[in-house]
């Protein structure tokens, strides 16, 4: 009997699926090339995401969060998400400088959705923080809501972008 619970307990070992560690962010360098539109991230304000592939030696950045949530939300991936960050805008030197290496978990993050902002590439931006003060502090000043990963909405997002529509870009 005890053999017998011997090898139960090795088979049992045997197919328990190994998890990953998520890997770190990575900081954000000058060369750094957006996924979508291959443009240099360093040339456009606002913040950034970084999305981390099984297999992949590298992260995928993306020059606006909004680009990042719609990647998340497409069913087209070449691997499984094993790590995601954002730039928390609390303690980003400004809008133009988003920092390189001050990434939160996405998340854990509290994000501004449909403030009167404009990101990287021009659409309205859905803003990270660390801290939901910080994003309470920059609603009173551009308006939008507070809300969790998770529950930003499609239309954010994946909708058709009005270039035409004017935003700020916060100082």
């Amino acid at each position: 009997m005890k053999h017998l619970a011997l090898i139960a307990l090795i088979a049992l070992a045997a197919c328990k699926e190994e998890v990953a560690e998520a890997p770190d962010p990575v900081d954000l360098t000058p060369d750094a090339l957006s996924f979508f539109c291959q443009m240099n991230i360093a040339e456009h304000g606002g913040p950034k995401g970084q999305i981390h592939l099984d297999g992949y030696p590298a992260p995928l950045f993306f020059a606006q969060v909004r680009d990042m949530v719609a990647y998340l939300k497409s069913p087209e991936r070449d691997a499984k998400i094993t790590a995601v960050y954002v730039s928390d805008m609390g303690v980003a030197p400004n809008w133009r400088q988003p920092g390189i290496s001050n990434w939160i978990d996405a998340d854990g993050a509290t994000f501004v959705v449909g403030a009167d902002v404009a990101g990287g590439m021009g659409a309205r931006e859905v803003v990270p923080f660390a801290n939901p003060t910080d994003a309470e502090t920059f609603i009173g000043q551009y308006g939008g809501t507070s809300l969790p990963l998770s529950e930003i909405p499609d239309t954010e997002v994946l909708g058709p972008v009005d270039l035409d529509l004017i935003l700020e870009t916060p100082s």
